[in-house]
């Protein structure tokens, strides 16, 4: 072992095939299961990869990731078949892992430190969920607001908003199937945004009911298996359309059995 000057240790040991190999697996596992995309992925291990001086062969799946790490000299490999952490979409995790990347190819800290950084940047707590529910709620409201509403068709779409957003939160805190959360969630806004058609509050009532399901909308997912269309990961990007557009069926289900239990002809 040996100190430098910031007093903090570092093993002098270079790390062995298994040790890269059981960090990159499990790196990229948290890269796919946060929500990035394959290239990114590629490039982050890559990056790594070259600064440990090590050829990384990774095949990326919906749900696994299959790495083969190899030595520079092909004397020793070692490969695994890891599985996708569901820690849900996460964009701070995504951007913080990537930095980590960086900072291993530029120098900054070695390979143990950037095993130790990386279980924590994981195992950090996520914003509050009451702060999470409020910035979602604004959001939506200020979709309400882009598409023409009035300001009772942004109180409504604020109120349907927090309390579906709400019940998303409790459900899959339960281990509910994301499915049924988002039928129920989406049916739950509409009834309480239908509230401006029933009692004629404000001008726009179509709007405050189209715009208070918007929250549920899989933007990210859409957008990533787009990405990995482009980038020839066709397995992922299928899998990832899919299962946005199953997302999207339900959350429209529910939308349309909130119309249809209080009789609104739209």
């Amino acid at each position: 072992m040996n100190i430098c000057r910031d007093g903090m240790e570092h093993e002098t040991a270079s790390p062995t095939i298994e040790e890269i190999g059981k960090f990159f697996a499990d790196y990229a596992a948290c890269l796919l299961g946060c929500g990035a995309t394959c290239i990114r992925i590629e490039k982050n291990i890559g990056r790594m990869a070259e600064t440990l001086g090590v050829e990384a062969d990774m095949t990326i799946l919906p749900s696994h990731i299959l790495m083969t790490v190899n030595s520079k000299d092909g004397l020793a490999t070692w490969s695994t078949n890891h599985r996708m952490h569901h820690t849900g979409i996460d964009y701070c995790i995504n951007t913080k892992l990537s930095r980590l990347s960086w900072a291993m190819a530029d120098g900054k800290i070695g390979f143990r430190e950037a095993v130790a950084e990386a279980k924590r940047i994981v195992g950090e707590q996520p914003a509050p969920e009451w702060v999470v529910l409020l910035l979602a709620s604004a959001a939506n409201t200020s979709f309400c607001r882009l598409f023409g509403g009035d300001g009772e068709s942004m109180l409504l779409v604020f109120l349907a908003t927090m309390v579906g957003y709400r019940l998303k939160q409790v459900m899959l805190a339960a281990k509910v199937d994301v499915r049924v959360v988002f039928l129920c969630s989406a049916f739950c806004s509409s009834v309480i945004s239908a509230g401006g058609h029933l009692f004629g509050w404000g001008s726009t009532p179509e709007v405050a009911l189209g715009t208070s399901v918007l929250y549920l909308i899989p933007g990210i997912v859409y957008i990533n298996s787009v990405s990995d269309m482009l980038d020839g990961h066709y397995v992922c990007a299928y899998s990832r359309f899919m299962n946005a557009a199953m997302l999207t069926a339900c959350l429209s289900l529910g939308l349309c059995a909130g119309i249809l239990l209080l009789g609104l002809s739209l």
